[in-house]
């Protein structure tokens, strides 16, 4: 094996998490909403004419997004970091998306692809093949989209488009993401006779993407019935070329929030928008029972700690997102916490809940797992290798609870890229006062 291989394969350097000395001071300006940013692109790809993206994620994710469209034949320009520009164009096949590790991508793309005139095959990451994808395939088959696909009903797949979708109704179990559903959506304008959504199972979690979804979908002319519990009518219709803000990225944002709560700091979110289309008010209610004060100005989104954290016990389902920056809260609480509602993560980049149980057990937390959630009982924790498990959020806990535990070495923190390239250097110049 020649040198280059063995760089190549070698592994990343660990990061050892900063310990804060000071309580943190930070204003921050982070990257866009990867949720807007993927939305925007489907729809901008779906679109009768030009759209611009304003301040989008540039990231792992969201380049999928982007050259997955551009696999299909949309025009995607993303030169330009605080403007990326699309121009719909004819979909067709063969194609190839690489989908890594994005749900986004695995989930929004095949409804697109039915659109095409074209084979369209889609795999990615090993981690993919594990990821929940058969009650969307299954939604695409009875509405005629041929899929050749492994009996696990998961990547790798291929799509034979037709060029056309006909469109009518659904009965999707979506327990397991609201991608599912979302990703219906997103592309049910373009089909013939639009679509209607029926979700019978349990809770869909993550509500607020949902609502997120039709909240676009609207904002690009179309016509969406949201008004019956579980089902989702979309008539038929153009989309709009239009022009998109993209909001800062509240997920993204949680770590360096709970790092005004463990520090006794503050953190100023700055660009934040008085009319979010992400779940603000859950997160507010959240932080301030764990300790912080949460204020909306001019200035930005703001949290302060209070000097103390205290425990939890709430039901995450409509926020799931945000369970590994809560769970490294939870750790350094004056009082347990419980979470619960999110047996779905689960399915995620890893087994977020037995991630989370098994790498702060190992450093000397006394904490269990149940089939829906965790139990946090705070006790002295000490340094240690936290695994991150190519997960993006694992490495955001582990972050979290190096404010205040020395030594926590994150075995791979490059898993940030995903959604935030920018992380480890914000996170280090934050705690440092030096960003």
């Amino acid at each position: 094996m020649s040198v280059g291989n063995l760089t190549a394969t070698r592994p990343p350097e660990p990061w050892t998490a900063p310990t804060a000395t000071d309580p943190v001071a930070a204003m921050l300006r982070l990257p866009g909403s990867k949720s807007m940013t993927a939305r925007a692109l489907v729809l901008a790809a779906l679109a009768s004419g030009p759209s611009t993206l304003h301040r989008p994620l540039r990231a792992r994710d969201t380049e999928l997004m982007a050259g997955g469209l551009r696999e299909l034949g949309a025009h995607v320009s993303i030169s330009d970091d605080e403007r990326w520009l699309v121009r719909p164009h004819r979909l067709v096949g063969p194609a190839h998306v690489d989908v890594g590790l994005a749900g986004t991508v695995m989930r929004f793309l095949p409804p697109v692809a039915g659109l095409a005139a074209g084979r369209v095959t889609f795999d990615g990451d090993p981690q993919a093949r594990v990821r929940p994808l058969g009650p969307l395939i299954g939604a695409l088959r009875s509405l005629g989209v041929r899929i050749d696909t492994p009996a696990t009903g998961s990547l790798p797949l291929a799509v034979l488009g037709a060029g056309r979708v006909a469109g009518g109704e659904v009965v999707i179990d979506a327990s397991a993401s609201s991608q599912l559903v979302s990703g219906l959506l997103l592309a049910a304008p373009r089909f013939e006779r639009g679509l209607v959504v029926r979700h019978e199972g349990p809770p869909v979690p993550s509500a607020p993407h949902l609502r997120m979804t039709v909240q676009m979908l609207r904002a690009a002319g179309a016509a969406v019935d949201d008004g019956t519990p579980d089902v989702w009518v979309v008539e038929p219709g153009p989309l709009t070329g239009r022009g998109w803000e993209v909001e800062p990225d509240l997920s993204g944002a949680v770590p360096f929030f709970a790092a005004a709560l463990v520090t006794g700091g503050e953190v100023t979110l700055q660009g934040w928008p008085h009319g979010s289309m992400q779940p603000v008010e859950q997160l507010r209610t959240l932080l301030t029972r764990m300790g912080g004060e949460v204020t909306l100005t001019t200035a930005g989104l703001t949290v302060r700690g209070t000097g103390s954290v205290h425990g939890l016990d709430a039901d995450l389902s409509d926020v799931s997102e945000l369970t590994p920056a809560l769970t490294a809260l939870a750790m350094l609480a004056d009082s347990p916490s419980r979470l619960t509602g999110i047996g779905h993560i689960r399915g995620h980049e890893t087994d977020r809940i037995a991630a989370l149980a098994k790498e702060f057990a190992a450093l000397g937390a006394d904490i269990t797992e149940s089939a829906d959630g965790l139990e946090i009982r705070p006790r002295p924790l000490r340094g240690g290798t936290f695994r991150t498990y190519a997960d993006h959020r694992m490495a955001h806990a582990a972050a979290v609870a190096g404010l205040a535990v020395p030594g926590i070495e994150v075995d791979d923190v490059t898993c940030t890229s995903k959604t935030m390239p920018e992380f480890p250097a914000l996170w280090s110049g934050m705690v440092t006062g030096k960003s």
